[in-house]
């Protein structure tokens, strides 16, 4: 049996339909709401469906043993969030509390972090999990600090030879695209946001750069289809012998014209893009460059290949959003 925090998310439900997909048993902690995020899980059966206020009850009446892995993915992912009580809350607590669960059962534990700790990216894109390392980076929000708190008292707990789980792997996920993130609102990818008018020929909105360095447009990021985050987990779960904090992205930074390129190539359209101003608020906190620093995965042994910016946009397009059902 797997257990997967925020299931019913983005990532979280894309993995919970390859799990279900291979015959496994999934139990699905999350909150549903009203947003149709419903339909992430629809396509697939499960053993399970726990909202997080009864997840302590699930697993003390639960015999640990039957539970191979905890995934935990469940999170605010919003990096606008302002409410720092309710990262913690939602982001850091629960973490914590399934750490110390799965190091007192010994049950497996990989949990989300996010490219969102490296800040401004002056520190490097580097996923040394030590001690001094992670001392250097500073976020630029309260949800990538949410994050960082995480990685830097998993790496404390290491540092001190203190008991940890028997595999605990922390993902640093970069900018991910893909199904199942139809519910996320503004925090939807560019794509998933931007399809419907590049369909149609509209123009694509981008942020203009507010740096001499970076045209309108050439802002980089690390993008990457979650397919191959999935892939990724996939290959954990069956390397129970991996631990360590690791970056998941493609390792190729590519700009917001690139993108812009794939999803107009994508619907068969010419590209058309105009820049927009960007909120004051996010001027000084903005990002413009990621790139992920894959060396350390691959040297734990991962296989996979990464998809291309121009073929994980085009899958996104003709096998999801221009269906009558996009859900994975």
């Amino acid at each position: 049996m797997y257990l997967v925090t925020g299931g019913a998310g983005f990532i979280g439900s894309n993995l919970v339909a390859h799990l279900a997909g291979a015959g496994a048993e999934v139990v699905v902690c999350d909150w549903l709401g009203s947003d149709e995020r419903w339909r992430n899980l629809a396509h697939h059966e499960l053993a399970g469906l726990i909202a997080p206020e009864a997840l302590a009850a699930w697993l003390e009446r639960t015999p640990p043993e039957r539970i191979e892995a905890v995934i935990h993915m469940g999170a605010i992912s919003s990096t606008t969030e302002a409410d720092v009580d309710r990262l913690v809350g939602h982001n850091i607590r629960p973490t914590l509390d399934l750490l110390a669960w799965c190091t007192q059962h010994q049950r497996r534990f990989i949990y989300a972090s996010s490219a969102a700790t490296y800040g401004d990216g002056s520190a490097g894109f580097d996923d040394d999990g030590s001690c001094a390392a992670l001392a250097k980076l500073r976020p630029l929000n309260a949800y990538g600090w949410s994050k960082h708190v995480v990685d830097r008292r998993i790496a404390r707990i290491a540092a001190d030879k203190r008991p940890l789980p028997p595999q605990c792997a922390g993902l640093k996920f970069f900018n991910v695209y893909g199904p199942n993130e139809y519910h996320k609102g503004s925090m939807q990818s560019v794509v998933a946001r931007n399809f419907a008018r590049a369909r149609s020929g509209e123009p694509l909105r981008l942020f203009r750069s507010y740096r001499r360095d970076y045209a309108d447009g050439g802002q980089q990021r690390d993008f990457i289809y979650v397919r191959d985050c999935v892939d990724v987990i996939a290959w954990l779960l069956a390397q129970p012998q991996v631990s360590g904090l690791f970056n998941v992205g493609t390792g190729s930074a590519r700009s917001w014209l690139d993108l812009a390129d794939a999803l107009f190539a994508a619907c068969g359209r010419r590209r058309s893009v105009e820049f927009i101003e960007m909120p004051a608020e996010l001027v000084p906190r903005y990002q413009y460059f990621t790139e992920a620093r894959m060396q350390r995965l691959r040297e734990a042994g991962y296989p996979g290949t990464f998809t291309t910016l121009e073929a994980g946009v085009a899958d996104y397009v003709q096998r999801y959003l221009v269906t009558d059902d996009p859900y994975r």
